[in-house]
């Protein structure tokens, strides 16, 4: 394949998974960034596509962008590190669309944050937004995904802690717990046909990211990191989230999926 003809397939054709279309799928964090190119892939193969965020504006705004399209996508503000409220919303997913089958728990936070400044509080509220959620979401759905014969629960993890990369402790103890977590759930569950997978990204070039921390220095930190040439953008993280969730992985479980360019 000349480079030419492997940018054209990058951006142009993609995969159908006939099996997403009319599975209700929840995404949590998918307002913008990674969450925002993986609710409009689901949105886009059919799945009934429900999301949550703690932003109101842009949550709204994708999902009514969306349902123009044709789509069926549910968006519900909530704050996931409120436990109880996060169960609720996720029970109000399932009964207006359907028992949840596929379950992306997307939302993080890579606050940059040293140990020298970590607080006892701070410390409670970063381990709530980059791990707990998600195993609660997992308690919530597992009984959908067990009465309807089986389902896919994608933790999201980070390369970041691979790298052992400084300047977010909390952040990569919390992503390398996600991959624990992976692994303790696909065996708790895999007897009843729900496979349990960690989609691993890379350095993603989501608006935040080139914002706040992609200069020119992290850009040539990149290039000479990746074995491929390019950036890591959110679709191609979609992409693989497609993939993780549809029965073209059915027999994919307890394993890490990095989407990084080649970096680790």
């Amino acid at each position: 394949m000349t480079a030419q003809a492997g940018q054209g397939a990058r951006s142009g054709l993609k995969a159908l998974y006939p099996d997403l279309e009319g599975r209700t799928v929840l995404i949590s964090g998918g307002a913008t960034g990674i969450g925002q190119a993986v609710v409009e892939a689901f949105a886009r193969q059919g799945a009934r596509t429900a999301f949550v965020d703690l932003a109101e504006a842009p949550g709204q705004a994708l999902a009514q962008q969306l349902q123009d399209q044709g789509h069926e996508v549910l968006f519900k503000q909530c704050d996931i590190t409120d436990t109880k409220a996060y169960q609720q919303a996720i029970q109000q997913v399932a009964e207006q669309y359907g028992p949840i089958t596929v379950l992306a728990n997307n939302a993080a936070n890579d606050v940059r944050h040293s140990l020298d400044s970590l607080g006892f509080e701070q410390f409670d509220a970063l381990v709530s937004v980059n791990l707990k959620h998600a195993m609660f979401a997992a308690q919530a759905v597992a009984p959908m995904m067990r009465k309807a014969g089986g389902g896919s629960i994608i933790n999201f993890g980070s390369v970041g802690w691979m790298m052992a990369t400084a300047g977010y402790p909390v952040y990569a103890a919390s992503k390398a717990a996600v991959h624990g977590m992976t692994r303790g759930l696909a065996r708790e569950l895999g007897a009843d046909n729900i496979r349990v997978n960690t989609l691993v990204p890379g350095w993603v070039m989501t608006e935040k990211q080139l914002q706040l921390w992609v200069d020119e220095s992290a850009k040539d930190l990149i290039k000479r990191s990746q074995c491929m040439a390019g950036s890591v953008m959110p679709q191609d993280i979609a992409d693989m989230a497609l993939f993780l969730a549809s029965d073209a992985a059915a027999m994919c479980s307890a394993q890490n999926f990095i989407v990084d360019g080649g970096w680790v």
